[in-house]
């Protein structure tokens, strides 16, 4: 798999995205279902935690790539979906040290919502990965 990234401009390079990416040569592609801070029996965790939240988010979407081979390395592209945008922006960092450890600035949209599907959730992390 060939990855280009695509940035017209800089600046989102410093949040740990890419405005495009160009991907060829892969010979598979996995579409991740929203992750949100469940247990593995389905019970919500961390209430009220955002980070805790968000680094389970991560911890939940990364197991699903695992299973598919994949890891978060193959990610490009994510959809990050948050009853508080501001409160995610202070704890960004868990999500960007998680891509940059792995090398990774997949495309992806940040998007405030009234609520998830479950209401002590705060953020839900959608993904596509190639391999």
């Amino acid at each position: 798999m060939e990855r280009t990234a695509v940035n017209p401009v800089p600046w989102s390079l410093e949040m740990g995205f890419n405005q495009g990416e160009i991907v060829s040569g892969h010979s598979r592609t996995l579409y991740c279902s929203g992750q949100t801070a469940m247990s593995g029996d389905g019970k919500p965790q961390h209430d009220g935690d955002m980070a805790a939240q968000l680094a389970l988010s991560i911890d939940n979407l990364e197991a699903v790539l695992g299973e598919a081979g994949m890891s978060l390395a193959n990610l490009v592209r994510l959809n990050i979906y948050t009853t508080d945008v501001d409160l995610l922006f202070e704890h960004y960092g868990v999500l960007a040290s998680r891509l940059g450890a792995a090398g990774v600035a997949p495309t992806a949209t940040l998007l405030g919502v009234t609520r998830l599907a479950i209401p002590s959730l705060m953020v839900e992390i959608e993904g596509t990965a190639v391999a």
